[in-house]
């Protein structure tokens, strides 16, 4: 396939994937009948048997443990449609001559959309592309850009390997693009949607790989001089914003996870993993309770621990790994972690900057927020693991400098 029959399937996954359609329900998993077909016709495998293959155990024990059949079929339909589009995002990677071009679509695309949804920030129509929520204790009804998807955080995401790739070349000096205009794309979306948990992660990320890569980056001077900039320039905005506004969203925030106060931050770590022990205590620690079974056995639990009134209906565990640890149990739990490190390891991921920022923030991420079948995880995951750019490995990038220098 060239890259333009590739466009409409990237700008529906980034952009459209769930608008217009009932809440859970995406154009990938409706698309995911093509998206096998895809695959079995490119790389002449089955895909399904292994997967059944490997949840057959949990299958068996969630039935003799007790399930309500509806929800649980529906689930395993929903996780068997995540699967396939995951695997169709892999045959993607292996079958795109230059994946570059269709990432400078998506950036370029999302940044006129930025500018556009500024403007619609100010009118009625504002739900259309932003939505409010409570930031925190104190805090409630804070627009935040979510574009055409459900979500900010989700949105933040997204965005992540764009940003965390387009970073890397202005870091790097690979990029085309003038580098303050290329800092305005990546940096808007994340101040837009004022995602902390989101920000909070590829911050971490950056300053791990800086620390990891040390040596190396610090003889660029270019790494080198980005972040004194970002450093000056944080600190300088911190001091304005401390003197001038000290009673803004963000310190209020700040201030509120420092004291515990913060609910939505502590909804998305501790609470999430104190709601899905349990839950688990309704079935089986080991096993867990089965996919679609959290609504069903959690509602009092969490209504109960919110004291929410009788007739709320928002019942989820806003946490990856929690989640995880809910429908699966321990069991699952420790297998996706040891599925984490074993192919960290085995695909060498720390040779490749841009890998290991993927990794490190998702690392990080699932245990602060996302959810199970959230597919905006999972390409970050196949990117982290698949060496789709080595013009960012390490000792290409280190091959460079030396002969520039």
């Amino acid at each position: 396939m060239s890259i333009n029959k590739y466009l409409p399937f990237a700008f529906i996954y980034f952009f459209v994937n769930a608008l217009a359609l009932p809440f859970g329900l995406t154009y990938t998993a409706i698309l995911s009948p093509l998206f096998y077909w895809w695959i079995l016709t490119s790389r002449k495998r089955e895909i399904l048997l292994p997967f059944f293959i490997c949840l057959a155990p949990f299958f068996i024990m969630h039935l003799i443990f007790g399930i309500e059949i509806k929800s649980y079929v529906i689930s395993v339909l929903n996780f068997t449609a995540v699967y396939i589009f995951c695997q169709a995002f892999y045959t993607f990677l292996k079958s795109c001559s230059d994946p570059e071009k269709i990432f400078r679509k998506l950036l370029v695309i999302n940044f006129i959309l930025c500018l556009i949804a500024i403007p619609i920030y100010f009118t009625s129509y504002d739900d259309l592309l932003w939505m409010k929520s409570s930031l925190t204790e104190g805090v409630s009804d804070v627009k935040r850009l979510k574009l055409f998807t459900y979500e900010a955080s989700y949105y933040a995401t997204l965005f992540t390997p764009l940003f965390f790739f387009y970073f890397l070349q202005i870091v790097l000096r690979q990029n085309k693009l003038n580098s303050w205009l290329l800092l305005m794309m990546l940096f808007l979306p994340y101040i837009l949607s004022f995602s902390i948990g989101v920000i909070a992660s590829v911050m971490v990320a950056i300053i791990l790989t800086y620390i990891i890569y040390f040596k190396t980056l610090t003889q660029k001077r270019r790494a080198l001089n980005i972040f004194i900039l970002t450093l000056v320039i944080f600190l300088s905005v911190l001091f304005i914003v401390l003197v001038f506004f000290p009673g803004n969203n963000f310190f209020l925030r700040l201030e509120n996870i420092i004291t515990g106060h913060d609910t939505s931050g502590k909804g998305r770590t501790s609470d999430a993993f104190i709601l899905a022990n349990q839950i688990l205590e309704k079935k089986s620690a080991a096993w867990g309770v089965g996919p679609g079974q959290i609504k069903i056995l959690g509602g009092d639990i969490i209504r109960s621990y919110y004291l929410y009134d009788l007739d709320y209906n928002t019942i989820a565990i806003p946490n990856a790994a929690a989640e995880t640890l809910a429908i699966f149990g321990w069991i699952g739990f420790c297998i996706r972690i040891l599925i984490e490190l074993f192919l960290f390891f085995y695909t060498r991921v720390w040779i490749n900057y841009f890998r290991l920022l993927l990794f490190l923030f998702i690392f990080l991420y699932q245990f602060t927020g996302s959810f199970i079948t959230n597919i905006a995880e999972y390409v970050i995951w196949i990117l982290a693991f698949t060496n789709a750019f080595p013009q960012f490995d390490v000792k290409a990038s280190s091959r460079k400098l030396y002969y520039k220098g």
